[in-house]
């Protein structure tokens, strides 16, 4: 393995192209007609168009990509997370391309990815079993809130799976739909695993996810303040379980709805990398991407379990507005300062003089914050999204500050309604712009500002520098001398 081409866009790409340059790998991106100036693709050692703005034209568009793979010379492709990280038949075009997946193998995607595939292997592995009303009707092709739909009353399931089959099939290019029991208080939690092709599966911990809009994740941690030792260790075990049921590879996620009184119910297993992967990494000091890589490249894993210390806690940055249901708010970065500092790590996609597009996911980045303990850890967060900057959209930092801050998510009892019930009709208590411009300011009264504006000086139209916020000391790094090709460094 010499060169990845990795099939996704934003934070995450540049996520994979950090791992790919450490691993001596190259990494050629690719990118919409929205995306032509985007910081994945002028970071890339190579960047090939794919089509329109409209997904599936482009990023949903399985030959385009396998093409763009041959045409560049890569060996392998990475999917990321979202578009056709857990399409079965794009992991299949690949592998038929004589190219490697960074992922489980087309045969387990299949069986996990698909939503409605994932019950029945379960219920055979007699892991899920069948579950009633109210429900919730799901997309099986993908999540992250797309196609999902609230049914209190069964005379509004017709209008609800027209909606939702029309959203699911634009978002993941498959309108397939299944219904799940909903659970109105429950905590979310997962468990991250990692498998290799020996037959190897180790978990890392779980992150609690029940920090929701609109049924998407907003905030997570690592460890739960909910899980308690026992159910930590039930939880694990039935993930384990659950990837040797099916010979998984690769990492994943297995994800469960608990009840306040431990009782759990198995809910899906994302066959890709998570959005909140960086809490488990800082965590355990494990790199997780680099590890799909190595597994994909045929590397196997240490025997010795991971180790988690401390806590972390991830929030991400949209550019939404909170104050109108979290409405989607493209438009120009006039100014950007990404905080710093020790135990902060910040996932971006973004640079100052950037058009944010309309036609993708909204989230811009993410903010990572670690410390000994999770108090420490929540203010280490609170003074990092104090020192964000981001002026010329809308985003939800405000509303990020309120909820880290409110009592319920302090005492870590937050259920996957605390959104609903806390924040219900949220406004601002001082409007949004005069937030950012007063951090903006702090910003600039600093010593050494690192405040970037498009066409300040000589910089004009300059892409900052990606350091590396958190350099990785991997606790399987001794395992043995890792080697992958060339490279370009």
């Amino acid at each position: 393995m010499r060169k990845v081409l990795i099939a996704n866009r934003g934070e995450i790409a540049v996520r994979i192209i950090r791992a790919c340059r450490e691993l001596g790998l190259a990494a050629a991106a690719v990118y919409s007609e929205a995306d032509r100036d985007a910081l994945h693709v002028r970071l890339a050692d190579d960047a090939l168009p794919i089509g329109a703005a409209d997904p599936r034209e482009s990023y949903l568009n399985i030959d385009r990509l396998v093409e763009a793979a041959r045409s560049c010379g890569a060996d392998a492709v990475h999917p990321g997370y979202g578009f056709l990280a857990e399409s079965s038949g794009f992991a299949a075009a690949v592998r038929d391309a004589g190219l490697t997946f960074v992922g489980p193998p087309p045969e387990v995607i299949a069986a996990l990815g698909d939503k409605i595939e994932a019950r029945r292997t379960m219920e055979r592995a007699g892991i899920a079993r069948r579950l009633g009303a109210p429900l919730l009707v799901k997309a099986a092709g993908g999540g992250g809130g797309r196609g999902v739909r609230l049914v209190e009353r069964l005379d509004d399931l017709p209008e609800a799976l027209e909606s939702a089959r029309r959203e699911a099939g634009a978002a993941f290019g498959s309108s397939a739909l299944y219904l799940e029991r909903h659970l109105p208080e429950v905590h979310h939690i997962e468990i991250q695993i990692l498998a290799d092709g020996g037959g190897t599966v180790c978990h890392l911990g779980e992150r609690e996810c029940s920090v929701q809009r609109r049924l998407q994740k907003l905030i997570e941690e690592t460890p739960s303040p909910f899980v308690a030792p026992p159910l930590r260790a039930r939880l694990a075990e039935t993930a384990v379980a659950a990837a040797e049921a099916v010979r998984y590879v690769n990492a994943g996620s297995v994800e469960f709805l608990v009840e306040p009184g431990g009782q759990f119910y198995f809910l899906e297993v994302n066959t890709r990398l998570q959005v909140e992967h960086p809490i488990t990494e800082v965590a355990t000091g494990v790199d997780l991407v680099k590890w799909q890589l190595r597994i994909a490249a045929g590397e196997s894993l240490p025997r010795e379990p991971a180790v988690s210390r401390g806590h972390a806690i991830e929030c991400r940055i949209y550019a939404e507005d909170p104050a109108q249901d979290f409405a989607p708010s493209p438009g120009p970065i006039l100014a950007l300062q990404e905080p710093g500092g020790p135990g902060i790590r910040v996932d971006s996609g973004v640079y100052a003089g950037w058009q944010i597009p309309v036609a993708y996911d909204p989230l811009l980045a993410k903010v990572v914050a670690w410390d000994r303990t999770r108090p420490e850890a929540i203010a280490r967060l609170q003074g990092a999204l104090r020192r964000y900057v981001l002026l010329g959209c809308r985003t939800n930092l405000t509303f990020l500050q309120d909820v880290v801050g409110h009592e319920a998510f302090r005492s870590g009892n937050t259920t996957t309604r605390v959104i609903e019930q806390r924040f219900r009709g949220w406004r601002p208590a001082v409007p949004d712009e005069l937030v950012a411009v007063a951090a903006a300011v702090a910003a600039l009264s600093e010593q050494d500002p690192t405040i970037l504006v498009p066409g300040a000086g000589g910089d004009a139209g300059r892409v900052p520098a990606r350091g590396e916020p958190q350099a990785f000391q991997d606790p399987w790094e001794r395992v043995g001398r890792w080697r992958m090709g060339a490279g370009r460094g």
